[in-house]
């Protein structure tokens, strides 16, 4: 099969390519499935860099989320048939035509999601719940910033915010992007590069942000501690920016508010029962079409590179997926 792989770590990504490799085979309690649709994630880039917390050794396959059909069944595999239509995921593996996965970690694809959108929910949709539900436990009235909000995983903040009754204000570096949100129906937009402290403030009756939601960290982390409200949970998803932020402790004990981390994957593994109550949530949420995936940009396999590209240009609008070549709509 046709695999994108991870030959070598580089920061320019040159050790990463197309390559022919064996077809991999489910071993008991597996699946194989043949993928439809895979979606790019940051987590993507930074393992092939060396710069993600997960780090594995060359050559692998990078791509989290994927959706596709089973064409054939491990031993002891009952629960699924070939032919199935099913979504799931794990750290590596979803940049090829075929992947192996535990049967015990996929789900039913939504009917409602097109191939493109079922492989572009998953990781974006979950680190948004656990990120403002099991984290932040925001409710209803209260102001929710989000940073980053045109990107995959921040546009699935705001939507979740919004379902969840909050007052979400979002923020991007780039005018056409809050253009795009507004056009996705955001109400209350800001630029970051302006300074949004005063104009949070302002859009939250003078409290300021009960949750920041911030996969940028750098500057906009320094702006968000001093727009937080008393009691707020700051959450730190990642950094976009490139730069690791600080924090003084005594702003979080002046103002009263919590730093959180937030590692969806890891929360899950740590707590499996919760886990499995998350991605039961989420695919919920999804299948109901109270949330629904925003698909930016399509790409071939044989051009995984391009879409890298885009995402780390920040021109993206929602999320990028990889389709096999033979799978690519004209």
């Amino acid at each position: 099969m046709r695999a994108f792989v991870c030959q070598a770590i580089t920061d320019d990504l040159s050790g990463t390519g197309l390559a022919d490799i064996a077809m991999p085979e489910p071993k008991a309690g597996e699946v194989l499935i043949a993928i439809r649709a895979t979606s790019v994630n940051f987590p993507d880039i930074l393992m092939c860099q060396g710069k993600y917390q997960f780090k594995p050794d060359p050559p692998f396959i990078p791509g989290l989320d994927c959706a596709g059909e089973i064409v054939a069944l491990g031993d002891g595999v009952t629960d699924w048939a070939i032919g199935d239509e099913v979504v799931g995921g794990a750290r590596m593996g979803g940049f090829a035509e075929f992947v192996v996965l535990s049967a015990a970690a996929i789900q039913k694809k939504p009917p409602n999601l097109s191939w493109e959108e079922a492989a572009a929910y998953q990781a974006a949709y979950l680190t948004a719940y656990v990120a403002l539900v099991r984290r932040a436990n925001l409710q209803a009235g209260e102001t929710l910033l989000v940073h980053g909000a045109a990107g995959g995983v921040g546009l699935a903040a705001v939507q979740l915010g919004l379902h969840l009754g909050a007052r979400v204000i979002a923020t991007s570096a780039s005018p056409d992007k809050l253009q795009a949100l507004g056009d996705l129906g955001v109400e209350h937009t800001l630029l970051v590069q302006d300074g949004f402290r005063e104009a949070v403030k302002a859009l939250s009756d003078g409290r300021g942000a009960d949750v920041v939601f911030d996969p940028v960290g750098g500057d906009v982390f320094d702006e968000s501690v001093r727009c937080m409200a008393f009691d707020g949970r700051l959450l730190v998803i990642g950094f976009t920016s490139g730069r690791i932020p600080t924090v003084s402790v005594n702003m979080p004990l002046i103002k009263g508010f919590s730093v959180m981390g937030v590692r969806a994957g890891e929360y899950g593994r740590q707590f499996p029962e919760r886990g499995r109550e998350n991605a039961k949530a989420v695919y919920d949420l999804v299948a109901s079409g109270s949330l629904k995936p925003h698909v930016g940009a399509i790409f071939a396999l044989d051009n995984v590179r391009g879409a890298f590209d885009l995402m780390m240009s920040r021109q993206l609008v929602g999320k990028a997926v990889i389709v096999p070549d033979y799978y690519l709509r004209p």
